[in-house]
């Protein structure tokens, strides 16, 4: 075969754009997740020191 047929059937191929498009989809989306996960960290910590501090002060009587 010769490089110019090769260079011609790469150009016609799709499945190495469409692999490139799932991974940047697939970036954006870790990416995103990432970003939500901090952002929601920091309010589920001071709700977890409130309940910690509401169970602190609760005595079982037996």
């Amino acid at each position: 075969m010769k490089i110019s047929n090769l260079f011609r059937r790469f150009a016609r191929e799709e499945e190495g754009a469409v692999t490139v498009d799932w991974v940047v989809l697939t970036a954006a989306i870790v990416g995103l997740a990432t970003a939500i996960i901090v952002l929601v960290q920091g309010g589920t910590e001071d709700l977890a020191g409130d309940i910690s501090s509401a169970l602190a002060g609760i005595s079982v009587s037996t």
